[in-house]
């Protein structure tokens, strides 16, 4: 279990980052701090690299004996991409998860960490921003919504489990294109579904008891290390469609978060076929 004292340190690098490095920036930026990665969709901007380089110097100095795996870094050198599934420490950031919305001046982004060991992970944290509030969870220890100057409040999932008053998340453009068609004709099966381009706050929601699952296409660590563990330890039920344990060495295959192993089984039903 990571020492609580390190992941509150973590927590104050991070909302010193976001308060020095990302708030200053949102719809504050000019083009040149904005570039596209892998296609128009794909941004990375200022924010984006001098938070990362802010909370990479921060977590040399909390937990010097972790690997480190950043977003950005990554981009150029894709063998960070091993280092959550190998042995000991290791901290995973995304430091704006929804660079898109924050690019686009909405604020529905946020960043976010988690640390493993030997693959397993122990801690995650969700951050919001422009609330300076955030979600936490320590593996076997449940998961709980803090704000500042307030006590933490212990988060727990619940939706309704049919399929016609449930509420989710699918990244339609990230599933399978010859299957895209299919998979939003079925959309109507259930209450709403939506895309935030934002997993932070999309577990976040599934975490508080707001939605009923979500389903991603891309399995970058950053974006579900934290999340899972969050939605997990509020009470959920988190997989691969294909049966499969997540953990951050995952890299292929279609993930999926539920508010229940109840939620899980009925969601599994119904996209499996189509995918």
């Amino acid at each position: 279990m990571l020492d609580p004292r390190i992941a509150e340190a973590l927590v104050s690098a991070v909302r010193r980052a976001a308060k020095s490095e990302i708030l200053p920036r949102f719809r504050a930026m000019g083009a040149e701090d904005i570039r596209a990665k892998s296609g128009p969709d794909d941004l990375v901007t200022a924010a984006d690299l001098a938070a990362e380089a802010i909370i990479t110097e921060a977590v040399s100095d909390i937990l010097p004996e972790a690997r480190f795996l950043g977003e950005e870094a990554s981009v150029g050198n894709p063998a960070l991409l091993d280092e959550p599934g190998a042995p000991g420490w290791c901290v995973i950031l995304d430091p704006v998860d929804g660079t898109w919305n924050f690019a686009s001046g909405l604020s529905t982004f946020g960043v976010m960490l988690a640390v493993s060991f030997n693959g397993e992970t122990q801690f995650g944290l969700l951050y919001d921003p422009v609330n300076d509030d955030w979600m936490t969870a320590h593996k076997g220890e449940g998961a709980w919504h803090n704000r500042r100057g307030g006590a933490p409040q212990r988060l727990q999932t619940r939706a309704p489990e049919r399929l016609p008053d449930m509420v989710g998340y699918v990244p339609l453009p990230m599933m399978p294109q010859q299957r895209q068609s299919k998979i939003a004709a079925s959309f109507p099966s259930f209450r709403r579904i939506l895309s935030l381009r934002c997993a932070c706050h999309e577990y976040r929601t599934i975490a508080a008891g707001h939605a009923g699952f979500a389903l991603s296409g891309t399995l970058w660590p950053w974006d579900h290390a934290a999340g899972v563990l969050l939605v997990q330890e509020a009470g959920g039920h988190v997989a691969m469609l294909d049966g499969r344990s997540y953990g951050p060495g995952v890299r292929d295959g279609t993930l999926l978060a539920a508010a229940s192993r109840e939620h899980w089984d009925a969601v599994h039903a119904h996209f499996t076929p189509l995918l």
